[in-house]
């Protein structure tokens, strides 16, 4: 089979998981209402996704390193399967957070392998775009997965999704036993060794911006659906409509960062981003009862959130680029970690103030993410003119 081939079953696969972690926010509302909790409540099972994702994908990433890439595919795969059979058949809220974990832990490491695979068997010199296409399934759950899931869910139950996704993964555990060859394991890496780059405060500071921008983009997020529903009043058809242009328009974002790391450089592509990202959460709080100006604010936010994704990567790789995977599995984490919180503050926040003012808070979010982005840079500028001077002098003393 064709190398290509194979990197696009690990695409299909990574857009299934994929949907799994993203469908929920645009069903919330209806899971709330099924399983007889508040919407703050439900929105807390974005919060457990996310923590167990942070905290269990690097420990079971290191605890599994030396075992077959294939196999523990497969494994993660199978954990994955019987995830979305506790969802389907969960009785209460506490079985559906238990669900919650083992599909976040199942998600964060396959994501984890697939990379590692896909850049394992790519070509030589294509790793990189082996890589990229991996990411693009599992961005085009945002994409499609959300909206179709709302399509799902409002025509028959919220269930029928995760029964189509456990049985779609069944089917992908087999494509993968025929298509995807067999790899060794990886030197195992110490936990302790993974944090020991949180001791510089460059690059902590660094991941901190990832922290904020992730919080106040999930402080509304969390809540997009019901926002649009009792807030706004879009019908249903509008919602679907409004979360694919969302996820469009997410898709379009990254590559315009990635673009505007090289054209413009990663200080103004990165505060731009924040600044415009910061502004529209604003103007959705203040324009939030009007559809006309709610559709095209909600892709521009989109648009502007995701833009940050390439440019945190880039600036963070560059940092430490003896340590490039350590360093992007740690943004990883810190992510997740973020979307914890901002689902946490959302749901305080919807519970005791209203939905109209996760938008005004989501902006205040990622408004603080500018304090560490600005410090940031600007110790980077220092670095970088120390350096230049110790080139400089050591050329004179010579």
């Amino acid at each position: 089979m064709k190398t290509s081939l194979r990197i696009y079953t690990l695409a299909i696969i990574s857009f299934i998981v994929g949907t799994s972690e993203f469908v929920i926010a645009g069903i919330l509302d209806m899971l709330a209402s099924d399983t007889g909790v508040s919407l703050a409540a439900a929105g807390q099972l974005i919060t457990v996704y996310s923590l167990a994702y942070a905290i269990g994908t690097p420990i079971l990433i290191a605890l599994t390193a030396k075992m077959e890439r294939r196999k523990l595919m497969l494994l993660s795969l199978a954990l994955f399967f019987i995830g979305n059979v506790i969802t389907v058949t969960a009785t209460g809220y506490g079985i559906l957070i238990v669900a919650r974990v083992l599909l976040a832990l199942s998600t964060g490491v396959f994501m984890v392998v697939a990379l590692t695979v896909a850049a394992k068997i790519s070509q030589a010199g294509k790793q990189g775009g082996a890589i990229a296409k991996v990411l693009l399934g599992f961005n085009l759950a945002l994409i499609l997965g959300v909206p179709l899931g709302r399509i799902i869910a409002g025509s028959y139950d919220w269930k029928i999704i995760f029964t189509g996704i456990g049985l779609l993964s069944l089917i992908a555990m087999l494509i993968l036993l025929l298509t995807i060859p067999k790899s060794e394991g990886e030197a195992v890496v110490p936990m302790r060794e993974q944090f020991a780059l949180l001791k510089s405060p460059r690059i902590t500071v660094a991941l901190s911006i990832s922290f904020f921008w992730i919080l106040g983009y999930t402080i509304l997020y969390t809540y997009v659906t019901p926002f649009l529903l009792d807030v706004t009043g879009m019908s249903e058809r509008m919602i679907s409509i409004g979360l694919f242009a969302f996820g469009l328009a997410s898709l379009l974002g990254s590559q315009v960062g990635g673009f505007g790391v090289d054209k413009w450089g990663i200080p103004r592509t990165m505060i731009g981003g924040l600044l415009l990202h910061a502004g529209i959460l604003f103007l959705l709080a203040a324009f939030a009862h009007s559809t006309m100006i709610v559709l095209p604010l909600l892709m521009l936010w989109s648009f502007s959130a995701w833009s940050m994704g390439p440019v945190q990567q880039v600036y963070l790789m560059g940092m430490a680029p003896q340590a490039s995977g350590i360093i992007l599995s740690l943004n990883v984490s810190i992510v997740q970690l973020g979307m914890a919180v901002g689902a946490v503050l959302g749901g305080v926040i919807v519970e005791n103030v209203s939905l109209t003012a996760a938008g005004w808070f989501g902006g205040i979010g990622v408004a603080i993410g500018l304090i560490p982005a600005i410090y940031s840079l600007s110790m980077r500028r220092r670095s970088g003119m120390l350096e230049q001077n110790l080139i400089v002098t050591d050329k004179a003393e010579v």
